[in-house]
């Protein structure tokens, strides 16, 4: 088995950012922010990142660390040293099992924007109306060959990183690949600026209308914030598991939290200034991505150069969350096999595309296809509808109330005091009152709200 240890901190904090911004980020958070009125969703959002997300991710961060291994080895290493059940590694079963199902249907979504970004270089790329964007989505979704070969190119390259391990390949891609996506970022943000409605984008953004609020849109917004960040199934805790005694911890979390809710908040600048400048509304849906901001670029000076530039920060995106998830599920069976990194890597990647034709086929030959249409929840949900339900629904916050309670009720004091390296201070019984109560609670209401 190859030596898994990052080799300097800034390595450590380019895994782990890279990790936690995603396409959620960008994507859904931009289109979830647009459908709930703007201000008032981001404070909850920001409220909730920094006393759910965050305390959270000082937890995964402590097992991840704690446990030095896979996230199912982890639990085995956690029950000798710390006494916890042996039963928690059904939680580390869980948590690939999210991870895996989790990575088939992602890498379809970010094939999209791999074929986006490579359209966007061709004359048929520029759109100048609504009816011919929604048209050219229509046809990439109603093609499973070409989704299928998109899939493919996506799931290639992060295979092709992972197999090369953690120093030659995720150090390599990811230590250029993480400040890359802000460079993107900043570059959007600046042709907003100077092209799109920006005033109007920050009054939407960050003018709360508190009358817009709901308990359901509440807890949307506890969600996004907390799943968008990627806790509670393993990744983060096995990029953990690669870092030093040396690195401080609770240091390296706010940086990641700051970096992730930072990146959702850029996004919403970079985007709604344009959706506003050509008055599209910030209200639609999936869509605003694919169908609305290319007919904006179509029509704004640049729209040649910056319309590709977009989409290849999705793609960057999507790529540095989907190393990080391939490496958590290679990095398991790589504990509890003696089979090579490589061939691992092989077989889990080739298993990932099997998997993930059931998100392509239900957006054309299964569309109509509801495998579960006598449950009246279930009724209208494809094959992909019930995978992603059963992740963003149910493992996730499975696996974010179990993730809680290990850190806070079973793990030792002593053990995560060495951990954190900090006294027993106020701060510390803060946050272990955060986690052992608030964090499970609010995510116990997000689940069940979302099995509603």
């Amino acid at each position: 088995m190859q030596q898994r240890k990052w080799t300097s901190k800034l390595y450590f904090l380019a895994a782990a950012i890279g990790s936690a911004i995603g396409i959620s980020n960008i994507w859904k958070f931009t289109y979830v922010a647009g459908e709930n009125g703007g201000g008032a969703f981001i404070l909850v959002y920001v409220l909730a990142l920094t006393c759910v997300a965050l305390p959270a991710l000082i937890a995964e961060f402590v097992i991840g660390r704690r446990g030095g291994q896979g996230v199912v080895r982890s639990m085995d290493v956690l029950a000798r040293a710390e006494g916890v059940s042996p039963k928690w590694r059904s939680y580390g079963w869980l948590a690939v099992t999210a991870v895996f199902i989790a990575l088939s249907f992602y890498s379809v979504v970010a094939g999209w924007t791999v074929d986006y970004f490579i359209t966007s270089l061709t004359p048929d790329g520029q759109v100048s109306d609504t009816a011919t964007a929604a048209s050219n989505l229509s046809n990439m979704l109603a093609d499973p060959t070409r989704m299928m070969f998109y899939q493919a190119v996506f799931i290639a390259v992060t295979a092709a990183t992972v197999a090369f391990g953690v120093k030659n390949g995720l150090e390599k891609m990811l230590g250029w690949m993480t400040p890359g996506l802000f460079i993107i970022l900043g570059v959007l943000l600046g042709y907003a600026f100077l092209y799109g409605n920006m005033e109007k984008a920050l009054s939407f953004l960050f003018t709360p209308d508190f009358s817009t609020l709901t308990p359901t849109i509440v807890l949307m917004a506890v969600g996004q914030a907390f799943f968008s960040l990627g806790v509670g199934v393993g990744v983060l805790m096995t990029i953990a598991s690669y870092m030093d005694k040396k690195t401080p911890l609770i240091r390296s979390a706010v940086i990641v939290a700051a970096a992730d809710g930072g990146v959702a908040l850029l996004a919403g600048l970079a985007i709604f200034p344009i959706v506003f400048a050509h008055g599209l509304s910030p209200a639609e849906g999936p869509g605003l991505i694919f169908a609305t901001l290319p007919v904006a670029f179509g029509q704004m000076p640049g729209g040649l150069i910056f319309g590709p530039l977009f989409f290849l920060l999705l793609s960057v995106a999507a790529l540095t969350s989907a190393i990080t998830l391939l490496e958590t599920i290679v990095a398991c069976l790589e504990d509890l096999t003696s089979m090579s990194r490589v061939r691992l890597t092989i077989i889990a990647s080739a298993l990932l595309w099997l998997l993930g034709l059931l998100t392509v086929f239900s957006n054309n030959i299964w569309a109509h296809v509801y495998p579960l249409s006598f449950i009246p929840l279930f009724e209208e949900k494809t094959i992909f509808g019930l995978l992603d339900y059963l992740v963003s629904n149910i493992l996730m916050p499975l696996g974010g109330i179990c993730m809680a309670v290990l850190a806070g009720w079973g793990l030792g004091k002593v053990s995560l005091l060495d951990e954190l390296q900090v006294g027993d201070t106020l701060l510390f019984r803060v946050w272990l009152f955060l986690i052992r109560f608030v964090v499970p609670a609010v995510i116990g209401a997000v689940f069940l709200i979302n099995l509603l």
